[in-house]
This record gives C-alpha cells, sequence and structure tokens, in this order.
C-alpha cells in the first residue's frame, strides 16, 4: 500500500475518535432499529438469521422486527413462535423490503436486490461466485450500504460467524462419516471406536484449522485413531495445543500422505485457502488406493474441494461412490443441522444489533467498532473492499476516509 494512503488512513481514524466541537452528550443516544427478515430463497439455505429468542430481547428494547412467513420454518421454529416474541409476521418479500436494514444468511439474489429500497443497509453473506459484477453494480446504483457477516471481526481480531460455521462443519462432518461407515447406508458396518478389544477406525483429516480442530475433537471423543496433515507447521503446533493432547501429524507430503489414506476408513477435507482455490493435495490416484467403503467428507467442496474426485453434491442427493469410496461434498453443511446453525448466528447478531441500537444506530457503530467496519463493502453506493474493486476492475475508496468526512 502507498505509504502517504496508509498516513492518510490513520489520520481519518484518529480525527473519527477525537472529541468533536458539540454540545456533551449525557449517555449515548439510542436509536430504534426496524430489522427486516426475509425467507431465505437460496437452494438448500435452511438457517435464519435470528431466532424467536433474540427477537424477543431486540423487541423488548424497542426495535421493530419484521419477518416473512414461513422464514424460520426449515430451523423447525414456527409463525407463532416468532409473533409470540413481538415480530411482525408478513406474507410477501415485499413486505419486509420496507425495512431499514435488511438481516439475511445468504447473498442476496437478483429479485431480491431489485426489492431493496434506495440508501438501504444490508447484512448478509458475501460470496463472489453468487454475487457477479452485475449484482454489485446495482447495489451500487442504489447508494446502498452493505456489510458481509463473513467478515465481521470481534475484538481479538478472529471472524466469529466463520468460526462457529466452522466447529459446526468440523463436528457434523464426523457424524456425517460415521453414519455412512453403516452398514445401514451401505458402508462396511464400522463404528469409529470406543470399544474395548476392537481396533478403531482411522480417520485422516486434511487441514489444521477451525474445521479440522472441531472434527479432530469429534473423531477423537468417539475413539478414532486421527492423523491430521496441514500445510502449515505453525497450525499443527496450535491443533496441539488446543486439543490439550497429543495427535498424530504431519505436514503435507504427497508420499505420507499416499499411506495414511491408503490405510484410512474416513478422510475429511478441511483445507481453507486465503483466497481463491483450495489446493488440491489428493490426487486421484491416491483415491484409487483408498480402501473400498471408505468415506470421504470434502468440507473444502465450497472452494472447489481438496480431493481431485470430489464433486458438488446436494443434501437431497448427498453422495456418489468412485473407485468404491463414498464422496460426500455438499456445500454449506451447516444446513444439514440448520437449528443449530441458526442459535450460532443469532448469538452473534443479536448483541451487534443491540450494541448497533445502543451507539445511535449503524453510522456511529461503524465509527467506533472497527471489527463491524471491517465488514463493509458498500458505504452510501460506494465500494469500500479492495477485493471486490481489484476482482471486478471497479473503483473502491477507504471506508476510513469516507467516515472521517462526515
Amino acid at each position: 500500500m502507498n505509504p502517504s494512503t496508509e498516513l492518510l488512513k490513520q489520520l481519518a481514524r484518529q480525527s473519527a475518535m477525537m472529541p468533536q466541537e458539540q454540545v456533551m452528550e449525557v449517555g449515548r443516544r439510542k436509536k430504534s432499529l426496524f430489522i427486516g427478515i426475509p425467507k431465505e430463497i437460496t437452494f438448500q439455505e435452511h438457517r435464519v438469521p435470528l431466532t424467536p429468542a433474540v427477537v424477543a430481547v431486540l423487541v423488548g428494547r424497542g426495535h421493530e422486527v419484521v419477518i416473512e412467513r414461513g422464514a424460520g420454518q426449515p430451523a423447525q421454529w414456527q409463525d407463532s413462535d416468532y409473533s409470540e416474541a413481538g415480530a411482525m409476521v408478513v406474507d410477501s418479500p415485499e413486505q419486509v423490503f420496507k425495512a431499514d436494514l435488511i438481516l439475511k444468511v445468504a447473498p442476496p439474489t437478483h429479485d431480491e436486490i431489485e426489492m431493496l429500497r434506495h440508501k438501504q443497509i444490508l447484512v448478509s453473506a458475501l460470496q463472489l461466485t453468487v454475487q457477479p459484477k452485475d449484482t454489485l453494480k446495482r447495489m451500487m446504483e442504489k447508494r446502498m450500504t452493505a456489510v458481509a457477516w463473513d467478515f465481521i471481526k470481534d475484538a481479538e481480531g478472529i471472524y466469529p460467524i466463520i468460526r462457529a460455521m466452522g466447529e459446526i462443519a468440523g463436528n457434523t462432518s464426523v457424524q456425517i462419516a460415521s453414519e455412512y461407515l453403516s452398514a445401514e447406508k451401505g458402508g462396511p458396518g464400522l463404528m469409529l471406536g470406543g470399544i474395548s478389544g476392537v481396533e478403531p477406525a482411522e480417520v485422516v483429516i486434511i487441514g489444521a484449522g477451525t474445521v479440522g480442530e472441531f472434527a479432530t475433537r469429534a473423531a477423537l471423543g468417539l475413539g478414532a485413531s486421527v492423523k491430521v496433515f496441514d500445510k502449515s507447521i505453525y497450525r499443527l503446533r496450535r491443533l496441539q495445543n488446543d486439543l490439550g493432547q497429543r495427535v498424530w501429524t504431519s505436514v503435507v507430503q504427497p508420499e505420507e500422505l499416499k499411506k495414511a489414506l491408503r490405510h484410512a476408513d474416513v478422510a475429511i477435507g478441511a483445507l481453507r485457502p486465503e483466497q481463491g482455490r483450495t489446493p488440491m493435495v489428493v490426487t486421484e490416484e491416491m483415491v484409487k488406493d483408498m480402501k473400498s467403503g471408505s468415506v470421504i467428507v470434502d468440507v473444502s467442496i465450497d472452494r472447489g474441494g481438496c480431493f481431485e474426485t470430489s464433486e458438488v453434491t446436494t443434501h437431497t442427493d448427498p453422495v456418489f461412490k468412485k473407485y468404491g469410496v463414498v464422496h460426500y461434498g455438499v456445500p454449506n453443511i451447516a444446513s444439514r443441522v440448520p437449528r443449530t446453525a441458526s442459535t450460532a448466528l443469532s448469538n452473534i447478531f443479536g448483541p451487534m444489533l443491540l450494541h448497533m441500537g445502543d451507539t445511535g444506530g449503524f453510522e456511529d457503530l461503524i465509527k467506533t467498532d472497527l471489527g463491524v467496519r471491517h465488514g463493509v463493502y458498500l458505504y452510501n453506493g460506494t465500494l469500500t473492499s479492495p477485493i471486490l474493486g481489484e476482482a471486478f476492475k471497479l473503483p473502491y475508496k477507504d471506508l476510513d476516509i469516507l467516515l472521517a468526512a462526515f
């Protein structure tokens, strides 16, 4: 980054934090929020961003929540649960999109973007593969402000929602593998372990991030013999420390990985790239050498997958066999357990919205909360994300400098 640009950013941040020449307020100026939750229409998205319990807290603090009929049903919450919590349940998405702040799980579809109003605030996921350049430009034309919840940071610099969904995916991946090892699902009829005198199943986990860590915890908890691979020795050391016990680990070396996979009953792909496609570390030849009836769960499939033989599947048709090996390639594993995933999302969105109201609204929040500010990629129609600007060859401006101007 240009040194002069970085200096300008630092000055902008400092000016935003400095006391202004105005009458000092006694306490903070609170603002009532008007929050809209549309029903998710993206294929196989079953999560909802707020639970009825959190809606009740928001309404109790003076905020207004409107939710589309049926939005909570995939996560087993009825419309009556939301209405009893104080939300207004409406029949059409058009009524929801009259709210000042739209809260969604999936990125907005083309039809939803057309319903968005001038200078509205949108909080949703940001996925480049489903948000093409034309979609982004249409949002810019409406002079919207958009926040990507997958880029929001907490006070410790961690992405809390990404971590929560990673924890769920890691735990669930082991449950899925255990299910497909059973004879009922056409597997070899194995348990992962935990039975005295019976050899445990061998589980290979590729990736030592959040998904890999929680997959390791789940597999060890069920008594499996676990081997963990990662490209980073630092992540492997951190995993050992976080687990509080010794586990077999190795950096990704083709020959060592091939040998481990040859004896594996389960292989879980949990690699996450910094950006772009997941590195493909397991070749087709390695999969050919795996045991018949073994199971691959490629959690990395949403970024291309780390197994050469992986293909995207769906919750309704989740597996296929290749070389006698069961492949599970469903992206968005968290939607398999939507009630748990929705509660995890709500635990993060709820306090954020309450804090937003207490600080005087969204504008005041992003001036003081650097974590939420990190998730903003559109501000009043101006692109503020360097990643999107460079990906789509669009001009962008630094958000710190924009905020300092107001």
